[in-house]
């Protein structure tokens, strides 16, 4: 599928997609990626029906361009009040580094869009031109109700066989997730065997197999890795460490440091954090990550609950190290700036390699 069907299907001007980052992508960040001719994004993953509504909303007031709402598809989870129990005492010692205590109980602090009828409600209501899914699919009634609504669909895939269950699903676009990406992991199992394929091989294969369009993602930080990703066969690409150090985002002055910093080299793939695979600029948690066996990690999200309550004790203390900064491969490539001034960046810099290239 070529780059100007795509971009067609979508309504925006550029084969550039703005990855949607639960807590760094902002409604901003959002409208100033659309009107640039991009396709913005908000991650919903993290809030609730009226949270995500109100977020839509948001991004509406500032433009009136296309946009992508992300939700989470994930298998509920499952609790273990025997691991959950340890795993608060494991990190009680840290906690009163801080001064502080750790959660009495761990929840499943965020609600997988497969069991939530009220978010897939609203979205039929509101009709984001855009919804996007990571962690799996939902069930085939969703996906029915939104295309029956006029929305695009895209969902994330790690392999050749998440692909295939995302194409028989109904799903318009597939999202190519490399192992070079930054954040979580878009595998539908975290347990199964990762077969760690980088962003343009993905894309490559995925070309060759399915007949629908395929966006690349995984280290792509400029406009010659957005060339190289459309080399490949991709229709599109998406990039979200790029703009994790944009105006809009909502990164903290911490997050901002690190990425800007040596951590930036050095990123590596925790499960700690969040119960769920993510790839994580190089921090505290991240050096903890590498001694603790996955079977003594609560499922996702639960294992988030005293992540986020882990962080914030250490920042209430001056600490960042203990925070979700997740960041891709590519992350010593990022450039501070407005994020309508980076998508300009991108296109220019596109638009000069293809001039190079094909004469």
């Amino acid at each position: 599928m070529t780059t100007r069907h795509l971009t067609e299907m979508l309504g925006i001007d550029l084969p550039i997609i703005q990855a949607p980052m639960a807590g760094v992508s902002s409604p901003a960040m959002a409208a100033a990626v659309s009107d640039a001719g991009a396709l913005g994004s908000i991650g919903v993953g993290a809030t609730d029906a009226e949270g995500a509504r109100a977020m839509i909303a948001a991004v509406r007031e500032r433009t009136a361009r296309p946009f992508n709402v992300n939700l989470f598809c994930h298998q509920p989870a499952v609790a273990d009040a025997v691991v959950e129990a340890a795993w608060i005492e494991r990190f009680r010692p840290l906690f009163t580094d801080y001064l502080a205590e750790p959660p009495a109980r761990l929840s499943e602090i965020y609600r997988s869009f497969v069991e939530d009828k009220a978010m897939l409600r609203m979205l039929v209501e509101e009709r984001p031109a855009v919804v996007s899914f990571h962690f799996g699919v939902p069930p085939a009634e969703a996906i029915g109700a939104l295309r029956d609504a006029g929305i695009i669909l895209l969902a994330t895939a790690t392999n050749l066989d998440e692909a295939g269950a995302i194409a028989g699903s109904g799903v318009d676009t597939i999202v190519a997730q490399g192992w070079e990406a930054g954040g979580h992991r878009g595998v539908f199992d975290p347990d199964a065997q990762d077969d760690r394929l980088g962003a343009i091989e993905l894309t490559r294969l995925l070309v060759r197999s399915l007949d629908l369009p395929v966006i690349a993602a995984g280290g792509i930080m400029d406009g010659a890795g957005i060339a190289a990703a459309l080399d490949a066969g991709a229709a599109a690409a998406q990039l979200g460490t790029a703009f994790i150090a944009c105006d809009e985002s909502l990164a903290d002055l911490g997050y901002r440091a690190a990425l800007a910093g040596d951590a930036a080299r050095h990123t590596s793939m925790v499960r700690a954090v969040s119960g769920r695979p993510a790839r994580i600029l190089a921090n505290r948690f991240a050096a903890l990550d590498a001694g603790i066996a996955a079977a003594d990690i609560p499922a996702y999200p639960i294992a988030y609950d005293l992540g986020k309550a882990l962080h914030a004790a250490a920042k209430a203390n001056g600490d960042y190290g203990f925070g979700a900064q997740w960041a891709g491969e590519g992350a010593p490539f990022a450039r501070p700036m407005p994020a309508a001034d980076l998508v300009a960046l991108l296109a220019a810099e596109l638009f000069a390699v293809q001039e190079k290239m094909h004469g």
